[in-house]
């Protein structure tokens, strides 16, 4: 590819990058606007900047604002963990949920929720916990003279499916209580206050700071452990980085929202059927699309049977197991 070339088709992947960050913009508005009282946008600025004593701004700053934030924050950091998983694995089907992220921090807030309702306020720091230590588990045990990604994936299906089991359980013998977390169990914004804006925030910051420090190093990895070795990189170290990253950022998404899935399938593989594999734009990229997805469905899940509200969990899960069986019968490996 000449030097031409190669300049076009980055002016080209900017240029996608902006509009990617066009449609978060719009996404935001839409999210904010629509729901049991539709606001239109001019009236949303008024109601925030202006007219603070409204019905509106009630509306806005203490419903919408934080729900939408919180769904931005989450699609982001679904978003960046699937992408992480998948380069660091050299797997297209590799998600969060794959290596028992999700499934462990699942079963540490159903821990608390159902054996310790009276510390429910630590329900979210236990499903990073849960998170963290699932992740650890599972390279522990596909450790074996270094760590194989094919060996990783097939680990943290084990376990996950371990960890369903003991979520499962709880649910068995504590039936009384389980009404309490199904909303957590299938992922959901409905009861998204500022607190939990104050929760996701700095993880999710971090996570967004430390990954994209380092997207070259993640290009490196896809070249296999040989030629990333050759080039001087310490394949093993690397590799338990980013997964330490992906699940800070996948766990302080489920702390907050509960087991939503496909996020993190669905976004990494649909931002690069239009920007490509190179991580030095599919990252900044996944930012934004995972954020707009979020937003999206959550609008979608809020009207679609108004007044009646159903969690985002079930708009994500019906779009993503079309999208999986596509990917399945493509014959084009990313």
């Amino acid at each position: 590819m000449t030097d031409s070339n190669i300049k076009k088709e980055r002016i080209k992947k900017k240029v996608i990058l902006l509009i990617f960050i066009a449609l978060t913009v719009i996404s935001f508005f839409i999210s904010i606007g629509n729901g049991a009282v539709k606001v239109h946008p001019k009236e949303i600025i008024n109601a925030v900047f202006f007219e603070k004593s409204t019905v509106n701004y009630q509306i806005i700053w203490n419903v919408r604002l934080p729900r939408t934030i919180v769904a931005a924050l989450v699609g982001t950091c679904l978003a960046l963990s699937g992408a992480i998983l998948q380069g660091v694995m050299r797997n297209p089907l590799a998600a969060p949920n794959i290596i028992g992220v999700s499934s462990g921090a699942g079963l540490m807030t159903l821990l608390i929720l159902i054996l310790f309702p009276d510390f429910y306020y630590l329900a979210p720091i236990g499903a990073f916990i849960g998170a963290l230590l699932a992740t650890l588990f599972i390279y522990f045990l596909a450790w074996k003279e270094g760590v194989v990604p094919t060996r990783l994936i097939l680990a943290g299906v084990a376990v996950s499916s371990l960890l369903g089991a003991g979520t499962n359980a709880l649910m068995t013998f504590y039936p009384n209580k389980v009404a309490g977390v199904i909303g957590f169990m299938v992922g959901g914004l409905s009861s998204t206050t500022w607190q939990q804006v104050k929760i996701i925030f700095p993880y999710a910051a971090i996570g967004i700071f430390l990954i994209l420090l380092i997207p070259n190093k993640l290009n490196i990895l896809m070249m296999g452990d040989e030629v990333a070795t050759s080039l001087g990189l310490n394949v093993e170290r690397t590799r338990f980085a980013f997964i330490i990253i992906s699940s800070l950022l996948a766990g302080s998404a489920v702390s907050v929202v509960g087991l939503l899935g496909f996020v993190g399938f669905i976004v990494p593989h649909m931002t690069r059927l239009f920007i490509g594999s190179d991580y030095r734009y599919l990252l900044p990229a996944v930012i934004f699309t995972g954020a707009t997805v979020v937003m999206l469905c959550d609008t979608l899940a809020r009207v679609m049977f108004a007044p009646m509200e159903i969690p985002v969990g079930i708009i994500m899960s019906a779009l993503g197991a079309p999208f999986f069986l596509y990917l399945l019968r493509r014959k084009k490996e990313y």
